[in-house]
């Protein structure tokens, strides 16, 4: 080992700072699992409307997803070390606030708030492991650690949540933040280092408004067009954001402050879109899985939730075997190898519809996501190796903010996917009336919920079929999952080869030849 490497290689310190840096993590992790377990207690309590619960939902991560790239962009110019402290207290301060609410708008404007909050930790977090482990195989095992800890909140969310909304009020789910985000205040100015781009430009405000407004737009009108098939508003809302989208890019090139310059970066680029692909179909397959558990095998929102465990333990194992795969692999075959294990998991929900049940799907669901868990880690580490340290909060956001649209395209791609295929599905027989029948095309849980007001005979036929019609469209959607995957596993390889076998690509200067498009 050179002297140059032995310098490089991080210490005790660094590593005591990743245990403070994986906290809001696992606090973020185990809030959006546990949220679901809350909305029946939440609902009987606070009386929303169905929009409303909607935005209770879904305005957290529409927040988040839209406040990335700025808050990225933030982290670099005033320190991540300082935007992670102000995020976690604010985090902390405004779940207490979401337990405390007392009307639907007041738990709306909380869960929106958390969003932005929460736009601050994952580009601070991430950013900071670029900075404190420079040794590359080091930062792999770091993000393997970083990576688990969110698999760890899925295992922990629906445990400890069902344990609190057995003793208290459904608002108690949210009081797992404060006194966690309060170590982390206590401890990060002791252990993490502080580190910020002494070059950067203000952000620009216009830049950051057509962005959030951009991406609001955008992931509203993919999440509506997914749940309602075709929508005038949900397709007016897309047009906008693309609209919007397109003249952020055009200001970016006049005023540019969110790091749009590093997606001429092969190395940047194709790890990016390699994660975002992954999660494209990781979300897809959640979103149909989900009513596959409930409205198919009839299991409780808690009991389902449960039966997902297994999975975020797959999870967690493959986060922590990514460091041992990339130190024995080049990094487009450790990229290809997961991904190949991911798409056996795809593959064998296929037959779960077919009377593989709840046994295959377990399974499945593991093996996929001990596949997906490497592909995180592995393609996170060469996306942010492939940007200069001091442009480690922009890359971080840029990455994060790909692989959210990745999950929300998953679920309207995939999810019109399977919406087509059931509604091809869904025949008219003479025991069905026509206003049921049609009613019950819209999707599975509309079907399920029309049987219920058919009489006996009318209303199991009604149910089987739509059973019917759902696993066809739930193995279609697995397969087109499969074949992305293998798809994917063949390009990292080819468009990867030699990566990965070299030193860190930290250079700080501007890309090598090799490093720009061709």
């Amino acid at each position: 080992m050179g002297t140059t490497e032995i310098e490089n290689r991080a210490g005790t310190r660094e590593w005591a700072g990743l245990t403070v840096l994986v906290l809001p993590c696992l606090v973020v992790s185990m809030g959006s699992n546990v949220l679901h377990l809350a909305l029946p207690a939440m609902s009987e309590a606070l009386a929303p409307t169905n929009e409303q619960l909607v935005w209770i939902v879904d305005g957290y991560v529409f927040l988040l997803a839209g406040s990335l790239l700025t808050m990225g962009a933030v982290a670099d110019r005033i320190g991540r070390r300082r935007l992670l402290l102000l995020g976690g207290g604010a985090y902390g301060a405004l779940s207490l606030a979401a337990a405390l609410s007392t009307s639907p708008e007041s738990l709306i404007a909380a869960r929106m708030l958390l969003g932005v909050a929460g736009a601050t930790l994952m580009p601070s977090t991430l950013s900071l492991i670029r900075s404190m482990f420079a040794d590359p195989r080091q930062r792999t095992s770091a993000l393997g650690v970083w990576t688990a800890s969110f698999a760890l909140g899925g295992v922990l969310g629906p445990l400890v949540g069902g344990l609190l909304l057995d003793a208290f009020w459904w608002g108690s789910v949210f009081l797992i933040a404060p006194p966690v985000m309060l170590l982390l205040l206590a401890l990060g100015p002791r252990l993490l280092p502080e580190h910020r781009d002494p070059d950067a430009s203000p952000v620009d405000a216009a830049s950051a408004g057509l962005s959030l407004a951009a991406v609001l737009l955008i992931v509203y009108s993919i999440t509506r067009l997914a749940e309602s098939g075709t929508d005038a508003s949900a397709l007016g809302a897309l047009l906008l954001g693309t609209a919007l989208g397109a003249g952020f890019l055009v200001r970016q090139r006049r005023h540019p402050t969110f790091g749009l310059e590093l997606f001429r970066r092969r190395t940047f680029v194709f790890p990016v879109a390699t994660n975002a692909l992954a999660f494209f179909v990781l979300y897809g397959m959640q979103f149909l899985l989900a009513q596959y558990l409930q409205l198919v095998l009839g299991l409780t929102p808690l009991a389902a939730g449960v039966w997902t465990i297994p999975s975020a333990l797959g999870y967690l194992v493959g986060s922590l075997l990514a460091p041992w795969l990339a130190r024995r692999l080049a990094a487009g075959a450790a990229l290809c190898v997961s991904l190949l294990v991911a798409a056996a998991g795809f593959a064998l929900l296929v037959p779960v519809p077919d009377g593989g049940g709840l046994g295959l799907y377990v399974v499945a669901s593991v093996v996929l996501s001990i596949g997906l868990a490497p592909v995180y880690v592995i393609a996170t580490g060469l996306a942010v190796a492939a940007a200069p340290e001091r442009r480690a909060g922009v890359a971080s956001a840029l990455l994060e903010a790909c692989t959210n649209l990745g999950g929300a395209y998953g679920i309207a791609v995939l999810g019109s996917v399977a919406g087509a295929v059931f509604r091809s599905r869904m025949r008219t027989t003479a025991s069905i009336p026509a206003d049921a029948w049609q009613e019950a095309r819209g999707t599975l849980g509309r079907a399920v919920a029309a049987a219920r007001d058919l009489p006996g005979a009318a209303g199991d036929d009604l149910v089987r079929m739509a059973h019917s019609a759902f696993g066809a469209a739930f193995q279609v959607t697995q397969l087109v999952g499969t074949a992305l995957l293998l798809v994917s596993a063949l390009g990292v390889v080819v468009l990867l080869r030699g990566e990965g076998r070299r030193p860190s690509a930290d250079t700080g200067h501007e890309p090598r030849q090799h490093d720009v498009d061709a």
